[in-house]
């Protein structure tokens, strides 16, 4: 089996998708814009052969290199980044050369576009908020009528809260329209709720392989963009409604052989239309894995390797890991380089070094959301994490 995987040095752990399909007796064909010199050891382990690209934006040069590739080995069956922001072109490379296993161009709308995600979310039942494609000042005051402020305005394509605000009066909203991006944006009526996701795996026949789930307690929009601290865990135990509706998700969107990412928000207030405190709202799906050390986490969450979990699935349809191990919290937290905190690095890992699983530099790319610094730890008791949490953020 040929495996073409994109950017595989990106984010850094990514190596070991590579690295679980050279295990599965997978042949792993890399492409990507970092010099093979700059990849990790263990990533230059688990490829056959790398391609370097002078960017991944030019797509007349990723088709030559799948051109190399499939020259050199043969057919490609697998094409993968599992990145959000190259799915589109990982849909477009495998239309180009017919490869059957993943998404293809035609396919990428429901993806991709939050509006058309809505469509689905009401297929499976879900409830979802309110929106409105934006056109002109006087149709948004229309929908405002309806729903209220605050509004959120988001583009109808795009990767997290990127490029998202709420909008909280008529002054915000004129600012907006006189600064009205290019792209389609989307208007939606403002949830008041706690972020809260079903991450895994499915096979060919949408049979999910492995799920977890992550709470991020703030808002992401409002953390990019006041820059406020990060902190978000995986849950020790899924809740049942959330394994519930996130399989309702799976089985709606016609999830097949991939990761999957699918957020709700868990109501913190009433809302007409959407549910009472504790229910669930559809927010949006992402068919990739969650982003940054997440899937790192949910292995040290659940004792499990969801990378094995997924390269089985490419290479059997089925995965034996055994999921039946002890469970954890598993918290991410982020400091930012600006803010001077009371607790050394010292003092963190004196206290708390028995529980941190990874800590480090975050890559700039993913800064202004995950923060500058991170700590990655795990407690069998919430009440811990939230102190390991405190202790953390605690500004001095």
């Amino acid at each position: 089996m040929n495996f073409v995987f994109i950017s595989p040095n990106f984010p850094s752990s990514y190596w070991m998708f590579c690295a679980r399909l050279k295990e599965n007796g997978v042949n792993v064909l890399g492409i990507g814009d970092c010099p093979f010199d700059d990849l990790a050891p263990e990533l230059k382990r688990s490829l056959t052969e790398y391609y370097k690209v002078s960017t991944l934006e030019n797509y007349g040069e990723m088709v030559r290199a799948m051109g190399y590739f499939t020259h050199r080995y043969g057919k490609i069956d697998w094409l993968e980044s599992n990145n959000e922001y190259w799915l589109e072109q990982d849909a477009a490379l495998r239309t180009d050369f017919n490869v059957f296993t993943g998404l293809r161009s035609w396919d990428m709308d429901p993806y991709k576009k939050k509006s058309r995600m809505k469509e689905f979310f009401q297929k499976a039942g879900i409830p979802c908020a309110k929106f409105h494609q934006v056109t002109t000042l006087d149709a948004a005051r229309e929908f405002i009528g309806q729903v209220g402020y605050p509004v959120v305005v988001k583009p109808d394509t795009g990767v997290g809260a990127s490029n998202t605000w709420k909008l909280h009066n008529d002054d915000e909203l004129r600012f907006f329209y006189d600064h009205l991006p290019e792209v389609p944006y989307l208007m939606e009526e403002f949830v008041d709720g706690v972020v809260t996701t079903f991450d895994g795996v499915c096979n060919s026949k949408g049979e999910i392989l492995f799920a977890a789930s992550h709470i991020t307690v703030d808002s992401i929009m409002d953390i990019l963009n006041e820059q406020r601290p990060l902190y978000y865990y995986v849950d020790k135990d899924m809740p049942d409604d959330v394994r519930e509706v996130g399989t309702r998700c799976v089985k709606a969107f016609n999830v097949r052989s991939r990761c999957f990412h699918i957020e709700f928000f868990r109501l913190k207030t009433a809302r007409e239309g959407l549910g009472q405190p504790g229910d669930l709202v559809a927010l949006e799906v992402n068919m990739r894995p969650a982003g940054g050390y997440t899937p790192d986490m949910i292995n040290f969450a659940g004792s499990a390797d969801m990378y094995k979990i997924w390269a089985d699935m490419v290479a059997f349809d089925h995965s034996a890991v055994d999921l039946n191990q002890p469970h954890h919290f598993c918290c991410y937290v982020s400091r930012r380089d600006p803010v001077s905190y009371r607790h050394s690095d010292e003092e963190i890992w004196e206290l708390y070094g028995n529980t941190i699983k990874i800590s480090g530099r975050m890559p700039d790319a993913l800064a202004d959301v995950m923060g500058n610094f991170l700590y990655i730890a795990c407690f069998d008791q919430k009440e811990d994490m939230l102190a390991f949490v405190d202790f953390v953020h605690q500004e001095g």
